[in-house]
């Protein structure tokens, strides 16, 4: 029964999740929003949703260490198997914006979770509005690097960040946009409900932590469609995955969803494995891709790259079993 909750609770979190990406983005283009703002902010907080609505949903239970494992286990499945298992199969290159902007908002935003996890062992109300403060700074600056950019340069940017902004969704009525909101929020909440009720049951049935379960099998699940998604434009050697955008998704699932979170609920750090050897393995795979990105070929994760990053994801996963 467990397993059944949890396959039934992940399909309905990626429905919803579509869902509400969908809705968010045919009503930003009724507020006159860009196809730029709306690729770099609308989308990534739509896309978020499932994250945010199992966090939340399970520091309301008292859970917190299923709110905090699926974070940190998204961020390091994000690594170490979705960027890790697409990079097997198609190389891929890395821009100059990655190094200079996006990974050391993602470190920082590591590091001060640690730090603030560290200082009380619980992330309080305050903390989860700082952390929103450094979202909405980052995302700024992202705008502003974004639009300071030549012509050229600017036309090619805005392309890549609204790739995933359908350019149909201008044209839905309101009718469909309620509809689909509607459809997004009761299939989030009822999906992040069961999600967290079998990861419960399942933990007690294998006799292990919540934690255990958060750190692999939902943040495992909750990575699977990006991970499809990126397989298949790789095996049609179509543009597998955006690096900027991934390690965009890790910058949100912090600063986003466990701020809100936090802000909702305050979340406590109920095993001190989270502390000790979680948090660390978060800060390793975001500390690794530097390397991975100058040595020993520049400016490119290839297959022998992925293969490394898989086999540290594997090994992580086995580790937090035994």
């Amino acid at each position: 029964m467990s397993i059944f909750l949890i396959i039934i609770g992940l399909t309905l979190l990626v429905v919803g999740g579509e869902f509400l990406v969908r809705s968010s983005v045919a009503l930003s283009f009724k507020l006159k929003l860009s196809k730029m703002v709306i690729g770099l902010t609308v989308v990534s907080f739509a896309t978020s949703a499932p994250e945010l609505l199992v966090s939340v949903q399970a520091a309301l239970d008292g859970l917190s260490s299923i709110s905090l494992g699926n974070v940190i286990g998204s961020n390091i499945a994000n690594i170490g198997l979705v960027l890790g298992v697409t990079a097997v199969i198609a190389p891929l290159a890395i821009d100059k914006d990655f190094y200079k902007f996006n990974w050391p908002v993602m470190m920082l935003l590591s590091v001060a979770l640690y730090f603030l996890l560290k200082s009380g062992n619980v992330l309080d109300r305050t903390e989860g509005i700082a952390l929103l403060v450094m979202l909405i700074i980052y995302l700024w600056l992202l705008i502003a690097r974004a639009r300071k950019k030549s012509a050229a340069d600017a036309l090619s940017e805005k392309q890549e960040v609204s790739d995933e902004v359908d350019d149909k969704l201008a044209v839905v009525s309101n009718f469909k946009i309620v509809i689909w909101l509607l459809i997004g929020g009761a299939a989030l909440y009822f999906g992040s409900v069961w999600l967290v009720e079998g990861a419960v049951d399942l933990a007690r049935v294998m006799e292990v932590s919540e934690r255990v379960i958060a750190v692999t099998m939902i943040a495992i699940g909750t990575s699977v469609p990006e991970l499809a998604a990126s397989i298949i434009a790789a095996l049609k050697k179509e543009k597998a995955l955006s690096l900027g955008n991934l390690i965009g998704s890790n910058i949100f699932n912090i600063a986003s969803v466990l701020g809100i979170t936090a802000i909702i609920q305050p979340i406590a750090v109920t095993e001190i494995q989270v502390l000790n050897s979680d948090i660390f393995w978060l800060l390793g795979f975001a500390a690794i891709l530097i390397p991975l990105a100058f040595i020993p070929k520049r400016f490119l994760i290839g297959r022998y790259k992925g293969l490394i990053l898989v086999f540290a994801y594997m090994v992580f996963v086995s580790l937090a079993f035994t």
